[in-house]
């Protein structure tokens, strides 16, 4: 595969790609993107940093939202709040010329009051760590109960942090999951 519009992406995250100067998926985006867009219902991914996996992920989680429904649908949850940031930026920057569509932070050392302002506001595409999203959860400020995808971004890096337990209680509180990535 020699180029990203023969992955099945919309027109305006094609647009989006190209905009940034990419011209060739990499290895891990030819290989996840068309499978994740196909509606698998499970997916692990594993390549290095740097690869792309972000996109691997993201492009595909733009593509399925729908922004006609005014809730949470994605759930991306990753160890650190620089990560979490990370990947806003880049889902901030594929997302342009789509309409309408919510992406938000919610990560500890941040404003939670203002995360919850946000959240009540009406998001599609939650980027979080495990520890800010549980307290949401405990505060009834983020419900997660129409979350189709669930992303675990480094999953083995938060294992290895000790965030099973966390893990655990987040995907007990995303009953209506499809798929887990």
């Amino acid at each position: 595969m020699s180029s990203f519009d023969q992955l099945q992406l919309s027109e305006p995250l094609l647009k989006a790609v190209t905009d940034m100067g990419f011209v060739e998926p990499t290895a891990i985006q030819q290989k996840a993107i068309p499978v994740l867009l196909s509606g698998t219902k499970d997916f692990i991914g594993l390549a290095q940093t740097g690869t792309g996996k972000t996109a691997a992920f993201g492009l595909p989680l733009l593509q399925l939202v729908d922004t006609a429904q005014k809730h949470p649908q994605a759930l991306i949850i990753c160890p650190t709040r620089e990560l979490c940031l990370q990947i806003v930026t880049e889902l901030d920057n594929f997302k342009k010329h789509l309409k309408g569509l919510q992406v938000l932070a919610v990560y500890g050392g941040s404003s939670i009051s203002a995360q919850i302002r946000d959240l009540r506001r009406g998001v599609h595409m939650v980027v979080a760590t495990p520890g800010r999203l549980i307290d949401l959860i405990e505060r009834k400020a983020v419900d997660l109960q129409q979350i189709k995808y669930v992303v675990l971004d480094e999953a083995d890096e938060m294992l290895n942090m000790g965030f099973q337990e966390d893990i655990e209680f987040i995907l007990q509180n995303t009953p209506q999951r499809d798929s887990t990535w």
